[in-house]
C-alpha cells in the first residue's frame, strides 16, 4: 500500500522533472516555441560542420564529425532525468543491436541539470554501444531546434532530415528501417 508520504514524493519528483524541461525550454528558446515546431522540419539539410559539442571527457568536437559518410544518422536529444527518453531506450537498444552497422546513433545529452560525470555514471549501468556527447553550450539543441528532450531526428546520407518527432510514443524502429532503406515511411510529423 502506498503511503501519503510516498505519493507526495512521487508527485514532487514528477514536478521537478517537468520544471527542468520547462526551464530548459525557457533558457534555450527565450522567445518561446509556440509559433514554431519542435525539431527540424522534414527535408531540412543539416550543416556539415560547425555544431560544437563535447565528448564526456570535456574535449570539443563537431557533432557532425560523428556522421559516417554514406550512412544515415539518428540523433536523440536526451537527459538522464528524462522519463520519455527512458521509455524510448528499448527501441534505441534494438536499433543499435540490429542496425548499428547501417545507421549511426548519437545521443546528444542536454546541459540542463546534468553533467558529463552524471552521464558517465549512467552509462556504467547501461551502455548501449553508441556515442554520447555533451551539448555544453546548447549548440546542438539550437541547430536541431530541440526545445525539449526525447526529440529524435534522423538524417539520411546527404544530411537531409527524413524523420523528426518527439515523445515516448515514437515508432523509432520503423523510422530506422526506413532510414536504412528496408521499408517506406511517410514523412509525417506528429
Amino acid at each position: 500500500m502506498i503511503t501519503i508520504h510516498e505519493s507526495l514524493a512521487v508527485s514532487v519528483r514528477r514536478w521537478i522533472v517537468r520544471s527542468k524541461a520547462l526551464l530548459a525550454t525557457a533558457l534555450l528558446f527565450p522567445a518561446g516555441i509556440a509559433a514554431q515546431g519542435v525539431g527540424l522540419e522534414i527535408g531540412t539539410i543539416v550543416p556539415a560542420s560547425g555544431i560544437e559539442v563535447q565528448d564526456l571527457d570535456g574535449n570539443s568536437l563537431d557533432l557532425m564529425s560523428l556522421v559516417r559518410p554514406g550512412k544515415p544518422t539518428l540523433f536523440e536529444f536526451w537527459a538522464t532525468w528524462c522519463e520519455q527518453c527512458e521509455a524510448l531506450q528499448p527501441q534505441m537498444d534494438q536499433i543499435q543491436a540490429e542496425h548499428g552497422d547501417d545507421l549511426t546513433i548519437v545521443a546528444v545529452a542536454v546541459a540542463v541539470s546534468q553533467t558529463p560525470r552524471r552521464i558517465t555514471r549512467h552509462l556504467e549501468d547501461h551502455d548501449p554501444g553508441y556515442r554520447y556527447v555533451y551539448d555544453h553550450r546548447g549548440n546542438g539543441v539550437r541547430s536541431f531546434n530541440a526545445a525539449t528532450t526525447s526529440i529524435v531526428v534522423i538524417v539520411n546520407a546527404d544530411r537531409r532530415v527524413i524523420y523528426s518527432n518527439v515523445g515516448p510514443d515514437q515508432d523509432l524502429l520503423a523510422a530506422a528501417l526506413a532510414a536504412v532503406g528496408t521499408m517506406e515511411l511517410d514523412p509525417v510529423r506528429r
